[in-house]
Parts: C-alpha cells; sequence; structure tokens
C-alpha cells in the first residue's frame, strides 16, 4: 500500500536527541496534523525526513511506499515525491519566482517545459490561488509580507505537486485573514490533486478550522503523546497541550 511511514526515528541535532522514537504512518489523500508546544521537534522531524544534512538519524526507518530512503540525498527524496515548505522561507535576490519554479518543476520532470508552455500553466495556477501575475517577476520572498512568504510556498507546492507535502507551520505569523488565504490554497491544492498527502505542523487550530484533518497527532519531547481525529485539535483549542500532555506521561509511567 502507497503511504509515507516513519518507523521507531531517533533523531540528533548537534549531539543532542530531539526525536526520541517517533512511529507515524502518513497516508495519501489524507491531511495529517502534526501539533505540540514549542521545542517539542516538530520541525526537527520534518527535516529529518526531508534528509536535512544538520539533522542526523541514529535509529530508525523512512519508507516512501515501501522503499527505504532514510539515507537518501535530499534531491532524491524530492524527485521521489517529498515537498518540505519552510517555516521561515529565505529571501533570494535576483531569482524571479517564474524562473526559479520553472526551474524547479522540469528537474522534476521528463519531458521539459518550454519557457511559453511553463508561463501559461504558472498562470493558471496563480490565478486558482487568486494571485496578481505580476507575482511571478518578483524576487523570490523578498521584501514579501509573512502571508506573501507563505503564498508563495503554495504555489511551489501547486506546481510541483508532490506525493507528500510537509507544511512547517504554514500559518506563523499569519494574521485571520492571511492564515484563511492559505488555508484555502492548501484545500484547493487537496481538490485538484487528490492522491496528496498533507502534513501539516502547528501549534494552533486556526488553520484547521479550514482544513479539518483526517488524522491529528501530539508531539511533546521528541514522542508522540497521543493520536487522533480533529476532535484532539478541537480539545487542544479549548483546555490547551496541558491535558493531553499530563495524561500522555501517566500512560508512559503505567
Amino acid at each position: 500500500m502507497n503511504k509515507l511511514e516513519i518507523i521507531d526515528l531517533k533523531v540528533e541535532v548537534g549531539g543532542i536527541e530531539i526525536i526520541q522514537g517517533v512511529t507515524l504512518t502518513f497516508h495519501p489523500g489524507q491531511i495529517h496534523a502534526l501539533m505540540g508546544p514549542n521545542g517539542s521537534g516538530k520541525s526537527t522531524l520534518a527535516n529529518a525526513i526531508m534528509g536535512h544534512p544538520k539533522y542526523k538519524i541514529t535509529q530508525g526507518k523512512i519508507l516512501l511506499d515501501g522503499k527505504d530512503i532514510t539515507h537518501e540525498k535530499t534531491n532524491l527524496r524530492a524527485k521521489a515525491g517529498l515537498f518540505l515548505s519552510f517555516q521561515y522561507p529565505s529571501e533570494i535576490t535576483g531569482v524571479a519566482i517564474g524562473n526559479f519554479l520553472r526551474t524547479a518543476v522540469n528537474n522534476l520532470r521528463e519531458q521539459k517545459y518550454s519557457v511559453v508552455e511553463f508561463h501559461h500553466l504558472l498562470k493558471e495556477k496563480m490565478a486558482q490561488l487568486k494571485m496578481d501575475s505580476s507575482f511571478m517577476r518578483r524576487y523570490l520572498n523578498e521584501g514579501f509580507s509573512g502571508g506573501e512568504k507563505k503564498r508563495a510556498e503554495i504555489l511551489q507546492l501547486i506546481m510541483l505537486e508532490p506525493r507528500y507535502a510537509l507544511l512547517d507551520e504554514a500559518d506563523s505569523g499569519l494574521d485571520v485573514d492571511a492564515i484563511k488565504t492559505v488555508a484555502e490554497g492548501i484545500n484547493l491544492v487537496r481538490k485538484t490533486q487528490q492522491e496528496m498527502g498533507i502534513i501539516i505542523i502547528t501549534h494552533y487550530n486556526r488553520i484547521l478550522e479550514y482544513l479539518h484533518p483526517d488524522q491529528v497527532s501530539i508531539l511533546y519531547q521528541g514522542k508522540i503523546i497521543a493520536s487522533g481525529g480533529y476532535e484532539l485539535a478541537t480539545r487542544i483549542e479549548k483546555e490547551g497541550f496541558e491535558p493531553v500532555i499530563k495524561n500522555g506521561h501517566q500512560r508512559r509511567i503505567n
């Protein structure tokens, strides 16, 4: 069966173990929310799955549709269908969004898009996301607001069409209107690419109110302490993380 599996994964950063034996399964066509307080290891887990060299896997496996990619290079994971959006996207002066995306998309395809073909496709996708076409001529993330940076990440997502997308705090630093706009973009991706698995990393339920994830997992101190459906996220919105953390700690003691 097609799935992205994380099996008993342990990850170190600078010699300190951050992920302490995480097992998770992400399914195609589903939204899986990964929640937890600051410092729980959510971004560390996402970067380890994507193959960032700073994050050292010391135990466990990452399987993509049954294939072991635990020690694959990042570019090969991307070609295999993984995508990571950044919590803090970098500004790249001199690189227009349109050129950047055409290079990225063509690197994943056997049959390359011409400049004209890609221009038409990009305009179509930008229109779907309610983005002005002039956006494609701007330098990547340079001078962008927080909301514009996140929308640019969603534009990359819809153009690259990965099999599994890790969205690291897509709602970080956004106001209510911007969160709604980003969520609408994610839902558009979900509608047009129904087999894509989406893993959204967040502290809050605000963006999840628009997405209604199929599964919710809570990460705390490098371990999964609770899992459930969307009702788990709504419970955290009302009660905070403390009751879930307390119950998870009691289960480990018992």
